[in-house]
């Protein structure tokens, strides 16, 4: 369970093989966070819950399934990527975000970002499978960012960024046409669950949700 608010970003060092959504890969990712963590501990990288295979003062490396691979964009990362990371959250910590599993449900494409004032406007079109789950004022984690809905249309969402956040996370990175992972609001989910139930609607959490 993660908060969505990152901790550290990091640059992927290495990822082998380059190109193998059969067998996965290895990624190799160097942040001074990683004297914080241990081999077993979880990460949140770009929103997607990995386990910590190995570390060093420098840099740890995960282990990414062919699923996982399929269904976010580490099947795209290659080396240099600026990657945002969050540590799961501790039970005696007040949460600042939202619930955040790291299990990312689709994948978006940034439309448009640009400055508006000192902050910043983002828009990103989204699968349609995901449209249900998202409302004004809403929580969607971005790369793993807890973020809040400003304004929706057909295609996507819109959502106002404030400097500390682009100074902070990869997102400054950022260009219109990159792919970035979507957790639509776990409470969200399970709402719109119950209520299919309710009227008797067949259906399941959008598709790639099984990271």
């Amino acid at each position: 369970m993660f908060t969505g608010l990152i901790e550290s970003t990091g640059t992927i060092e290495s990822a082998q093989p380059p190109i193998d959504l059969v067998s996965g890969r290895v990624l190799s990712i160097a942040t001074p966070m990683a004297a914080e963590l241990t081999p077993g501990d979880s990460v949140s990288v770009n929103g997607v819950c990995l386990t910590v295979t190995s570390n060093h003062s420098l840099g740890f490396t995960v282990d990414v399934s062919p699923e996982t691979l399929r269904v976010t964009t580490l099947g795209k990362a290659s080396p240099g990527r600026v990657v945002n990371l969050e540590r799961p959250l501790r039970a005696d910590a007040r949460l600042g975000g939202h619930f955040v599993l790291g299990h990312v449900d689709g994948v978006g494409r940034v439309r448009a970002f640009r400055s508006e004032g000192a902050a910043y406007w983002l828009e990103i079109d989204t699968p349609s499978a995901l449209s249900r789950y998202f409302i004004p004022k809403g929580s969607v984690a971005v790369d793993g960012i807890s973020l809040t809905i400003a304004a929706l249309d057909a295609q996507g969402i819109g959502i106002q960024i404030i400097p500390f956040t682009w100074k902070h996370t990869a997102l400054s990175l950022a260009q219109p046409g990159d792919e970035v992972n979507l957790e639509a609001d776990m409470l969200g989910k399970y709402v719109v669950r119950l209520m299919d139930e309710r009227a008797g609607v067949a259906g399941t959490p959008a598709a790639g949700n099984r990271t």
